[in-house]
């Protein structure tokens, strides 16, 4: 991987997981960067994996957005736990294969905005028969795909 002009996958994850929280809790790049002493668009390069976050400073992130470190590995898929080098040389030095990476719903702004507003609906009857409707569309939507692939 190293030379090839590409991030790591594991740093595009932590990145992701990074960008995620942030995203969750509200939080500009700015702040998240006034917050550890570094600039927006540093941070920017952490959350797209192009710079490598290092350990202390991946402490620092997880204290301010208050997550466990390990929250920043969590579902990470196989595929991307093994680019690791040390796995590649588990590997007996097969050829690099393209990555792929099923796209994340939780990777997407959309979907964290909706959690978002979702969590800011008070009323919790509300809530819940929100939630019950969104189920129903997706069942609907689930079924109306299997009734045309079977045409």
């Amino acid at each position: 991987m190293k030379g090839k002009g590409k991030p790591n996958p594991i740093d595009v994850h932590v990145g992701s997981k990074i960008r995620q929280r942030r995203t969750l809790l509200g939080m500009s790049q700015e702040k998240l960067g006034d917050s550890i002493g570094l600039t927006f668009q540093q941070v920017q390069k952490y959350e797209r994996g192009m710079n490598r976050v290092g350990a202390s400073r991946l402490y620092d992130l997880a204290r301010v957005l208050d997550v466990p470190v390990g929250y920043f590995f969590s579902d990470m898929p196989q595929e991307i736990a093994d680019q690791s080098p040390v796995r590649h040389r588990e590997l007996e030095e097969k050829p690099a294969e393209s990555i792929t990476q099923e796209i994340n719903p939780m990777a997407k702004r959309e979907t964290l905005e909706l959690v978002r507003a979702y969590y800011k609906i008070t009323d919790p009857q509300l809530r819940k028969r929100l939630f019950e409707m969104t189920k129903a569309l997706g069942s609907a939507a689930d079924a109306s795909a299997e009734t045309e692939e079977a045409l």
